[in-house]
């Protein structure tokens, strides 16, 4: 017999948000990629976007190598990765702003999310319940 958390899922989209913000910053944001050993913001600054055109430009190589792209061009993948990575830099600047300003609505999703893990992790461990007052008291 499976217990059933009493504690609502998340939805999908908060999930996928949430996890999203997460990898990304493991990533990009530099309080928590190695970057954030070297004291000077501008040069931590300068090796973020040596590596972005690093990445680019390998990415782009290997495109063109396995998959055959011809007329391949070096600019136009920097291009390509600039107008997916801004709009996603732009999501996650909104996030740092609405965590500075301390938004409701993203402590509320973090707190769900928490919560919702918590039960499904104790709910993995034998012969645990979850107590509900109402249906005992």
């Amino acid at each position: 017999m499976s217990i059933k958390p009493m504690i609502k899922k998340p939805s999908l989209f908060r999930r996928t948000v949430m996890s999203f913000v997460s990898g990304w910053r493991r990533v990009m944001d530099v309080k928590y990629n190695p970057l954030k050993h070297i004291p000077d913001p501008s040069l931590q600054t300068y090796f973020m976007l040596v590596l972005f055109t690093f990445w680019s430009i390998f990415f782009g190589f290997i495109a063109a190598n396995y998959l055959g792209l011809f007329g391949y061009n070096t600019v136009a993948s920097i291009v390509i990765h600039a107008a997916i990575l801004i709009p996603l830099a732009f999501t996650n600047a909104i996030f740092i702003d609405a965590e500075r300003d301390g938004s409701k609505w993203l402590e509320e999703w973090k707190a769900e999310q928490s919560r919702y893990k918590l039960v499904v992790n104790r709910l993995k461990t034998k012969n645990l319940t979850i107590w509900n007052p109402n249906k005992e008291a």
